[in-house]
C-alpha cells in the first residue's frame, strides 16, 4: 500500500514502523511500555491524535498474545482476581476517552509526558509502592481509576498498572500474564472509545493496522532474547529512554 494513502510521507511512515518495532521489542522483553514508547516516539513527528490512533490496534493484538501465552484458563484466573481493578479502569477509560477531543494538544502532551516521566524517575531511584493485603481492594479501586483515566486520555495505562502489581508482590510470570490481560481488555475498550471519539476513522485505522507487523516482529524478537539478557539492566535502560521521551513531550507542551 502506498504510504501516501495514509497521509504520511514515506520517510514518516518508515520512522513510524521503526518506532513501533522498538516498542514491540521492549514489550517482548519486559511485558509493558509499548504504548508509552509508541506515543512518545510517534508524537515527535506526527500529530498527537494520529500517534494515539496508530498504537491502538498493535497494542490490542500484542496484548492478546501476551495474555494467552500460558493458556486461556490462566488468563481467566487473572480476570477473576483483578476484576475490580479491570472493571473500574475500563469504565473510566471509556468515559475519559470522550474528553480527548476537548483537550488542546499541549495539554495532551503534558497528560502523557508527566506520568511517563514521574513513573520512570521513581522506578529508577528505587521507589516502590507497597500495598498490604488488607488494603488491596481499596488499591484496586484507586489505582484502577488512575489507570483508566490515563488510558482514555493518552492510550497509556501501563505505569499505574505496573506500580500496582509490583506493590502487591505479584510473581513475575503472573505479572506478565496479568499485564497482558489488563492491557488487552483496556485496548478493546480504547478501540471502541476512540471509534466513538473519532480518533479511529477511515484515515487512521489503516495506519494502525499496518503497525501490527513491526509491533509483532519486534515483540517476537524481544521474547526470544528475554532469557539471554539481564532483565533488570534492560528495564533500567528502558526507563532511562522513557525519561528522555517524557521530557521531550513536556518540552513540546511548554514550547508549543
Amino acid at each position: 500500500m502506498d504510504a501516501s494513502f495514509l497521509g504520511l510521507s514515506l520517510t514518516f511512515f518508515i520512522m513510524a514502523c521503526a518506532v513501533t518495532g522498538v516498542a514491540g521489542f521492549v514489550k517482548g522483553m519486559v511485558g509493558f511500555a509499548m504504548p508509552m514508547v509508541m506515543i512518545s516516539g510517534l508524537s515527535t513527528f506526527l500529530p498527537a491524535e494520529v500517534a494515539l490512533a496508530a498504537l491502538i490496534v498493535p497494542t490490542l493484538l500484542t496484548n492478546g498474545v501476551q495474555a494467552l501465552r500460558q493458556g486461556v484458563r490462566a488468563a481467566v484466573g487473572s480476570i477473576r482476581r483483578f476484576g475490580l481493578f479491570m472493571g473500574i479502569g475500563l469504565v473510566l477509560l471509556l468515559s475519559s476517552a470522550q474528553l480527548y477531543a476537548l483537550l488542546p494538544q499541549q495539554v495532551l502532551f503534558l497528560v502523557i509526558g508527566i506520568p511517563i516521566l514521574t513513573f520512570s524517575v521513581l522506578q529508577l531511584i528505587g521507589w516502590r509502592l507497597e500495598v498490604r493485603p488488607e488494603h488491596e481492594t481499596r488499591a484496586q479501586v484507586v489505582i484502577g481509576s488512575v489507570a483508566g483515566i490515563c488510558g482514555g486520555l493518552s492510550g497509556v495505562w501501563g505505569p499505574p498498572t505496573v506500580a500496582f502489581l509490583t506493590a502487591i508482590n505479584t510473581p513475575m510470570a503472573e505479572q506478565m500474564r496479568v499485564q497482558g490481560v489488563i492491557y488487552g481488555l483496556g485496548a478493546v475498550a480504547l478501540l471502541a472509545a476512540h471509534i466513538q471519539s473519532g480518533v479511529i476513522n477511515a484515515q487512521t485505522l489503516p495506519l494502525s493496522a499496518m503497525m501490527v507487523v513491526p509491533a509483532m516482529a519486534g515483540m517476537l524478537v524481544g521474547m526470544r532474547v528475554q532469557g539471554r539478557l539481564d532483565p533488570a539492566k534492560f528495564r533500567r535502560a528502558t526507563l532511562i529512554v522513557l525519561v528522555v521521551a517524557g521530557l521531550n513531550l513536556i518540552r513540546k507542551a511548554l514550547m508549543g
